[in-house]
């Protein structure tokens, strides 16, 4: 191999281990939120200054914000937080054709039409969640069977029991957002599915389509 072959390796090298670290500082504050940069680096094992310049090339691109947070006396301290575009770095099942098929059932059947079609969606959702729940016979393994689906679904799911004895379904992210947004029942199916799978109450507290930045929900029985 020249020198020349040998240079060329090292910088395709050097660009992929930049490329590792930014996309796995984009994931943390898709799945943790808003973070210092000494934090993140705590996390990804480098220091706070790797994470810093890796954030302020990030930002460069658009695709991370920095904002000035008082913690009292000092000075204000800096987080790092995912724009609209960053956001946007995570699929979303075929967004535009989805929106296109959406918008042309709307227009061109009517808004029963398109009810059908998500009440069917919505049947067939429900049918494959809970045969995937035979056999789970608590909460606890319902609950961590439908956050295995929902990850491998694209949503990068989680969940936790919190203090009340209730338990909280964490979905980072959303696949069919452009979906969603263009109409409202998928959300609505969503919960109702969630629902009957778990065979709990199920009630949204966050909401990425109004402004959250994942969706939770609250599940009790």
């Amino acid at each position: 191999m020249s020198s020349d072959d040998l240079e060329n390796s090292g910088e395709i090298h050097q660009n992929a281990i930049k490329k590792s670290v930014a996309e796995r500082l984009l994931l943390l504050l898709k799945t943790r939120g808003e973070l210092q940069a000494s934090d993140a680096g705590n996390i990804l094992g480098t220091t706070s200054e790797a994470a810093r310049q890796q954030f302020v090339k990030l930002a460069k691109d658009e695709l991370v914000e920095a904002k000035s947070v008082s913690q009292g006396v000092g000075r204000p301290v800096q987080f790092w937080k995912l724009t609209a575009r960053g956001h946007a770095h995570f699929p979303d099942a075929h967004a535009d054709l989805t929106v296109q098929l959406l918008t042309l059932i709307r227009s061109s059947l009517g808004d029963k039409a398109l009810d059908k079609l998500i009440s069917s969606r919505e049947e067939q959702t429900r049918d494959a969640y809970q045969q995937a729940m035979t056999g789970a016979t608590t909460l606890e393994e319902r609950l961590q069977r439908l956050t295995a689906i929902r990850t491998r679904e694209g949503y990068m799911a989680d969940w936790q029991q919190v203090e009340d004895g209730s338990f909280l379904l964490v979905e980072n992210h959303c696949p069919i957002c452009a979906a969603a947004a263009t109409c409202q029942g998928f959300c609505r199916a969503e919960r109702e599915v969630f629902s009957a799978t778990l065979e709990a109450n199920v009630e949204r507290t966050e909401h990425i389509l109004q402004g959250a930045r994942r969706c939770a929900y609250r599940i009790w029985l």
